[in-house]
């Protein structure tokens, strides 16, 4: 698997997004408000929580829950990417802005 570049993972993410507009108009009418897309990363990162207690043994889920959590990673990664396009936030510039200030903040 090849590595994805942070600025074509964001344009790929944006396009995605539409897609599911598109769905969503399709089958409900109207597309998902800011509030429901946050809910739905807030579900997924919950996943996350739980596959990675099952990947420590900590949580009964099955032997094989890697492909699953590298799937829910990713979307967590997306939705993070579609939320601060929805709220007109530079995820380049959050991202920077918090490496940044985490990096001087430990570096004292």
């Amino acid at each position: 698997m090849s590595e994805v570049n942070f600025s074509e993972a964001v344009i790929r993410s944006e396009k995605i997004r539409e897609l599911y507009h598109q769905l969503e108009m399709k089958y409900h009418g109207s597309e998902w408000s800011v509030q429901e897309d946050a809910l739905a990363f807030l579900t997924d990162a919950g996943l996350v929580g739980r596959l990675a207690m099952a990947r420590q043994n900590r949580w009964p889920k099955g032997d094989n829950t890697v492909p699953e959590l590298e799937h829910k990673l990713g979307e967590c990664i997306w939705w993070l990417i579609v939320l601060a396009d929805r709220m007109d936030i530079n995820i380049h510039d959050a991202l920077d802005g918090f490496l940044s200030k985490t990096e001087k903040m430990l570096e004292k």
